[in-house]
Formats: structure tokens, C-alpha cells, sequence
């Protein structure tokens, strides 16, 4: 096993957290060490230039994104190797949550190199916790699928278990995953959306599905920026959901007469309603 050291005289790996809006969420010590550093590795160098500018940081940038990053992590450990210091950033918040560097981190722990991160913003827990919904046990699952015959098998695949289910949706997709989300589940879910956050324009909205869905058809301003979407399961829907489960993994391999036969027969539900819920899961 390959262990951190302390005394290693290599470079430091720093994943720094960057404001997700309000630019007095950046932290001191964020700033401190990307003016100290010998290089940034920034998902978008032109984005990040702007931030950089405003805080008056002229520390060189290198481009790190989903395209480069599993050729750059050789490249980021030759400058470590030569006790060069390097930090990571994204685009906005927390960086590899739902943004690249994962493989450079993977690759420079397994090569026993120093990394430290920089705790700051992050969506995710922004939204999370003046949401209203449990916190007590939350699944993170990034972004949902485009196309919606995916999103819906992912959404029906979710179970009680997971806790209050937060994902990332963007402004062109917003209406079509609630939508979505009104098909698998209903109205036995509760939702809460945050757009904007710490922008002059955020929103918190909460409610069931469709009174969420009505408030953005009802104002389109409400369908513009970036959003959170937080779900809470209901206890109670637990054996709805595992034949939700049981008929999606059918579905792949059977037509929908039989599939929602055999879902039924597995798990004690009603045809019928399983029948209907294969129509609408089957549509691509």
C-alpha cells in the first residue's frame, strides 16, 4: 500500500473549492494558497482567468477537464516530483463533485504524492441543508441521464434507502426531469429545487411534484439558471419501488405484456398498475 508522508519533499496536490456565485464565499486560505502555488489546473482556463483577475492572483493556469485529465495526471506528478506545487479547481464549488479530476487524484494517491483539500462552496451541501427535506441520509447521483427513457429507469430504480436523493439538472432539462419524475413517482414524493444559489436571484421552491412543475410552467424565469433538485423517498412506497426495480431489470429483456406479468408474480403487486407503468417506461 502506498501511504501520504508528511516529510516527503515533493510537491503538495491542493483541491481548492471556488465560490459557486457570491465571490465572498471565496476563503482566505483558498486564496492564499492559489497565489502561492506554482500552478492551477482549471476545468476552463478563460472562466477561470475571470476569477482569478478579480482576486488579483496571477499564479499560471493549465487546462484540466474530462477530455485531459487521465494524460495530465502524469503530467501534474512530474511537477510534484520536482517540488512544484499544483492546485485544482473547477469551474465553480468543490472540485470532482460532478467535475473532473477524480483519475489525477486516484493516480497521484496511488503514486504516495501529497494532496490537501481546501473545503469551500459546494452545491450540493448548500442546497441540502436549508432544503427542509432529511438530512440525515442523503444519495448524491451527479447529473441524470439526457434522454428520458434512461432518466426514468433511473428514477425508478431509487429505494427508500438512498434517503433524500439530490442531483444537479440544467435550465434546458428542468421541466422534462420533473416530468419525468411525475411519471415514476407522483405525487409520493416531496421536492425541493434550488436555483441560483447565492445569486442574486435564488430560489428555494418545496412541494409535491406537480405544484413544483406548475410553479415553472406558471413563470418561465423560474426554469432559468442552475438548479439542485432534492427528492425525498417515502418509507411507506418501499415495495412499490422494488417492483419498479424488478420490472425495469425485465424490461430489458422481455416485452411489456410479459414483463409486468412476471413483476407481479415476483413481487405481490397488481398487474394492471404494472402493465401501466411499463407503457410509460417503455417509451423512448
Amino acid at each position: 500500500m502506498v501511504t501520504q508522508s508528511d516529510n516527503d519533499v515533493r510537491g503538495t496536490f491542493y483541491i481548492v473549492a471556488t465560490p459557486i456565485g457570491n465571490l465572498d464565499d471565496f476563503t482566505d486560505r483558498a486564496k492564499r494558497v492559489l497565489q502561492e502555488v506554482d500552478f492551477i489546473a482549471a476545468e476552463d482556463t478563460r472562466h477561470s482567468k475571470r476569477l482569478m483577475n478579480h482576486f488579483g492572483i496571477e499564479t499560471r493556469l493549465f487546462a484540466l477537464h474530462d477530455h485531459n485529465e487521465r494524460d495530465k495526471a502524469a503530467y501534474i506528478a512530474s511537477l510534484l516530483d520536482e517540488g512544484k506545487n499544483v492546485a485544482l479547481i473547477s469551474d465553480a464549488g468543490t472540485p470532482l463533485i460532478s467535475d473532473p479530476g477524480y483519475h489525477v487524484v486516484h493516480f497521484l494517491r496511488q503514486e504516495g504524492h501529497r494532496i490537501v483539500p481546501v473545503p469551500g462552496a459546494s452545491a450540493l451541501i448548500t442546497a441540502l441543508c436549508a432544503s427542509g427535506l432529511p438530512t440525515d441520509r442523503f444519495s448524491f447521483v451527479g447529473f441524470l441521464p439526457a434522454k428520458s427513457k434512461s432518466r426514468r429507469d433511473e428514477m425508478s430504480s431509487w429505494v427508500p434507502s438512498l434517503g433524500t436523493v439530490v442531483f444537479y439538472e440544467s435550465t434546458h432539462r428542468i421541466l422534462d426531469c420533473l416530468e419525468d419524475l411525475n411519471t415514476v413517482w407522483g405525487d409520493t414524493v416531496q421536492v425541493a429545487l434550488a436555483r441560483e444559489l447565492t445569486k442574486t436571484f435564488e430560489t428555494f421552491l418545496s412541494g409535491s411534484v406537480s405544484e413544483i412543475k406548475q410553479i415553472l410552467e406558471d413563470d418561465s424565469n423560474q426554469t432559468r439558471g442552475e438548479f439542485v433538485m432534492m427528492v425525498s423517498l417515502p418509507a411507506e412506497q418501499e415495495g412499490n419501488t422494488e417492483a419498479l426495480k424488478v420490472l425495469t431489470i425485465l424490461l430489458k429483456e422481455l416485452p411489456v405484456k410479459q414483463a409486468a406479468a412476471l413483476a407481479a408474480e415476483i413481487t405481490g403487486e397488481k398487474k394492471n398498475a404494472l402493465y401501466k407503468q411499463a407503457l410509460v417506461m417503455n417509451e423512448s
